[in-house]
């Protein structure tokens, strides 16, 4: 599966996208993101426990509870606001 990270996450990380094999008990955007975190310290910094960021499966808006199973791309992204 292909993560994506935006604006200052993909700074933070070091890449704006990668490809990821994550092992079978990764099973929704949450276990995801622990999963990520021990990557390196740029993720555990970007993907922080109690950072504002959201996150999209498949280019939909998703929370962390939501299943990744068969999901062909996760993107992370700080807040944003709309005019």
């Amino acid at each position: 599966m292909k993560v994506r990270y935006f604006a200052w996450m993909k700074r933070t990380v070091g890449v704006a996208e990668e490809e990821i094999d994550p092992p079978a008990e990764v099973r929704t955007v949450g276990d995801l993101v622990t999963w990520l975190r021990a990557r390196s310290d740029g993720h555990a910094e970007a993907l922080a426990e109690g950072a504002a960021f959201g996150a999209a499966v498949d280019k939909r808006t998703a929370t962390f509870d939501v299943g990744i199973a068969g999901a062909r791309e996760v993107a992370f992204f700080p807040p944003f606001t709309g005019g």
